[in-house]
């Protein structure tokens, strides 16, 4: 039975971000442990579903790389309950290469996803550009006065950068990371319409290679949390044929 364990590499002392990886492949599994620790990572390695969700509760990593077939729990099951009790980043592995599988886990939370077989390199590439994106997000707020700092409202739709927060009526809005990029990217451009190539580009950055159903997926979920009628929205317009427009 695979027993959970820090991975060290003695060559790479110097220990970055927490990477979680969940495969039930022993090859893959330890090919991912040692590239992503020659990167500079500290990686925690698990085997099943059940055993990802305990470590991601115990270690709190900075990302997770979460295969979709599991033994115990599903990858899909682990990415709903992760999403439930976190926001941290998921990429996806996949041996399926069907779009109901990807939009499915994106629509349950991953934040990317990779199709088996993938390149090593590529999927560093992946790794890299979404802690990137986290740490751009954490980053204290310009010096005072610039815009960086300023909150964004818009009726009672507010979002404050520096404690990079999002609020409704006053109270905090439960987003996940690429919601809150989203809004906010909307708020910066009111009256403005997108197509979902732009939207892409500007919010998710050119390294990511899913298709534009990450961002109805998206908006989708925008809408139930800040629109009084999601299915007759007054905020996110839909322009039939191009994209989106943010009214507030």
């Amino acid at each position: 039975m695979f027993t959970n364990k820090y991975l060290q590499y003695d060559d790479f002392k110097v220990m970055k971000e927490k990477i979680l990886v969940v495969e039930d492949d022993p090859a893959i599994r330890d090919a991912l442990g040692y590239n992503l620790g020659r990167e500079g990572y500290e990686v925690k390695a698990v085997g099943d579903g059940v055993a990802a969700l305990e470590a991601a509760r115990t270690s709190e990593p900075d990302l997770v790389v979460l295969d979709l077939m599991l033994p115990e729990l599903d990858g899909y099951d682990v990415t709903r309950t992760l999403r439930k009790e976190s926001n941290v980043p998921i990429l996806m592995l996949t041996a399926r290469d069907d779009e109901i599988d990807r939009v499915l886990g994106l629509e349950l939370g991953a934040d990317d996803y990779l199709t088996k077989p993938f390149s090593m390199r590529e999927l560093i590439a992946r790794v890299k550009a979404m802690l990137r994106r986290v740490r751009l997000a954490k980053e204290p707020a310009g010096p005072k006065g610039t815009h960086s700092e300023k909150r964004l409202a818009s009726g009672n739709l507010e979002i404050d950068p520096i404690r990079h927060e999002a609020y409704l009526g006053g109270k905090v809005l439960e987003l996940k990371p690429k919601e809150y990029d989203l809004l906010l990217f909307f708020l910066q451009n009111p009256g403005q319409v997108f197509s979902r190539e732009q939207l892409l580009e500007q919010v998710w950055g050119w390294e990511f290679s899913g298709g534009s159903r990450t961002v109805d997926v998206h908006v989708r979920w925008l809408r139930s949390k800040i629109e009084q009628d999601a299915e007759q929205p007054t905020r996110i317009i839909t322009v039939r044929g191009v994209g989106y427009r943010f009214e507030g």
